[in-house]
């Protein structure tokens, strides 16, 4: 993995939350989701995912370590962990901006599928040199503006 990962920035949301104010668990497969397109468009220069290479997500494993919480502003960063014929893995770390305390891991394998999104196909060269940068040292900013935090 590069030393320098691609990041994306965003906010936690009311509706993202239980009672106790803390993220529900499947809440992270979906940020994977969108920290994945934010992370497609930089790959392949392009304004949305759907304009990249069509890809199927395979599998994903999760580890929660710490809990986020409503408000709280995260961090994910991303490294292409594997480029294979026609699959590619990608690990995503999440935590809260500043602070260095692993919340969530979570891999993810995705694979290149045909135009018709029956079966798989191998990478283009060009989509393994795209894939192979990693967006690496790119942030996408989708938190949105600063407000007064009350005190837990």
């Amino acid at each position: 993995m590069s030393d320098e990962p691609f990041r994306c920035l965003f906010r936690v949301r009311f509706a993202e939350v239980d009672a106790q104010r803390i993220v529900f668990n499947s809440r992270y497969g979906e940020y994977t989701d969108m920290v994945a397109g934010e992370l497609f468009c930089a790959l392949f220069s392009v304004t949305t995912a759907t304009e990249t290479l069509d890809t199927r997500l395979v599998k994903q494993v999760t580890q929660w370590r710490s809990p986020a919480r409503f408000d709280d502003v995260l961090e994910a960063r991303v490294w292409i962990k594997h480029v294979g014929t026609s699959s590619f893995t990608v690990r995503t770390e999440f935590r809260r901006e500043g602070e260095d305390v692993l919340l969530v891991e979570v891999e993810t394998v995705y694979v290149a599928i045909d135009s018709e999104g029956i079966g798989s196909r191998p990478l283009s060269e060009h989509e393994r040199a795209c894939i192979h940068g990693g967006a690496r040292g790119r942030c996408v900013d989708l938190s949105g503006p600063r407000r007064d935090r009350p005190a837990r």
